[in-house]
């Protein structure tokens, strides 16, 4: 089959840019061809239409989204006014929709897609107009389609007060014939058919554990002196983007309670997708509890590269310099960095959201695992894993086995030869 990814953004180290890279490779085994269309993409991407207009940071998108997802700055003088504001932003959405259909009926035609997945566009309203136009095109087509949904609207709480609720419950997803629904976890199964009455296959996250991972090499194996750390720290890694729902902030706790100048939290990821409060916020704490936090965004890509700044280092190098991960994330669809973790082999902290606490604990992992809070035994645990390198094989030997045994491309090959059966 030749098959068309739509979303807004497949580039960087986003969960969801990150899966569909995984998704496309277990599909090109399968001697499928694939085709990317978004509004950012990789040099080295598949055969891509770009339509800058797609991505979330479109300005015209932007503008929408503050309108419709941010009730708060209206006040208005009647009823009437805030009908006619209603309206005339639903018809900005309309006329927006209007625009990017024909752009990506461009693409379906220029590469003869014959099925299409989409990214997150029918889940997430972080492009209202598209997840319309991509409907709408679904419907008109009778297009065969996997809508790959990584969190939904109702998730979070930005969505939530809206002055375009019908949008979002006709798009967000949409109910229709030729539309299969994959989830990535058993509690969002269990919420989109309770909420909108759609059955749906879970397919959870996945990472390619029969390959071996890289290893330190020449390029980055200054790593450490490059981010300004010594030979003798201890290197806790924060490989998220830094958003509210990550809990940064339990790992700046951790390093405090560790009490010891050599463990220092490097954070790999840059801040911006949901707004700079939090990242500011996070800083301000760090500079009144005097831990020294590592923000290397700007050393850190996808791959490795060379910038006006000098060096610039891939996450995977970041991962084999790094002693321990922390991962106190308050919710996840799933938890594309703990698979990445446990393939480098490295020991994890990890808060139990809900997602883990149905999806991932109870196969058997042994993490150092808290419900929100750091507690004494938290910090001992830390400290014998730390300081026994026995024990820490051990742990890190134990998660290998058992995510080789769940969460592998083999898996994900099954599943969709299973879903593509149109």
């Amino acid at each position: 089959m030749r098959i068309g990814f739509i979303s807004t953004r497949l580039a960087g180290t986003d969960g969801v840019s990150l899966e569909t890279a995984k998704w496309a490779k277990v599909l090109r085994r399968m001697e499928h061809k694939n085709f990317y269309c978004a509004g950012e993409l990789e040099d080295d991407s598949p055969p891509s239409s770009l339509i800058p207009e797609i991505h979330f940071h479109d300005k015209e998108n932007e503008k929408i989204s503050i309108q419709a997802f941010t009730p708060d700055i209206y006040h208005f003088k009647s009823e009437e006014e805030k009908d006619r504001k209603i309206n005339e932003l639903k018809l900005r959405i309309e006329i927006r929709a209007t625009e990017l259909k024909k752009e990506i009926k461009k693409f379906i035609n220029k590469y003869n897609i014959n099925l299409i997945i989409c990214q997150n566009i029918l889940a997430i309203p972080m492009q209202l107009p598209l997840g319309v136009a991509v409907t709408e095109l679904i419907t008109e087509k009778e297009i065969p389609t996997i809508a790959h949904h990584h969190d939904f609207y109702w998730e979070r709480k930005r969505f939530l007060k809206n002055y375009v609720q019908d949008i979002l419950d006709k798009y967000f997803p949409p109910d229709l014939p030729s539309i299969k629904h994959v989830v990535i976890n058993s509690l969002a199964k269990k919420d989109l058919l309770n909420r909108r009455n759609i059955d749906s296959t879970v397919i959870s996250n996945v990472f390619d554990f029969s390959t071996n991972p890289p290893e330190i090499d020449d390029y980055n194996r200054d790593f450490r002196e490059a981010i300004g750390l010594k030979s003798d720290d201890i290197l806790f890694l924060q490989p998220t983007r830094i958003v509210r729902r990550k809990g940064i902030e339990l790992a700046i706790e951790l390093i405090k309670k560790l009490d010891d100048e050599r463990f220092k939290l490097v954070v790999t990821h840059k801040p911006g997708d949901e707004g700079m409060e939090y990242f500011n916020w996070l800083k301000k704490i760090t500079n009144k509890s005097r831990i020294k936090v590592y923000w290397v965004f700007n050393k850190i890509s996808t791959y490795r590269k060379q910038s006006e700044q000098g060096k610039v280092y891939s996450l995977w190098d970041a991962y084999l310099n790094a002693d321990f991960v922390t991962y106190p994330s308050l919710y996840e669809g799933f938890g594309n960095a703990l698979l990445e973790s446990i393939y480098f082999k490295l020991p994890i902290f990890v808060n139990r959201y809900p997602v883990y606490k149905e999806d991932i604990g109870p196969k058997g992992f042994n993490f150092v695992e808290i419900d929100g809070e750091i507690t004494n035994e938290t910090i001992k645990r830390v400290r014998k894993i730390i300081e026994n390198p026995e024990v820490r094989q051990k742990v890190v030997n134990k998660n290998f086995e058992i995510a080789r045994k769940y969460f592998t491309y083999e898996r994900l090959e099954e599943k969709l030869t299973d879903i593509l059966n149109f």
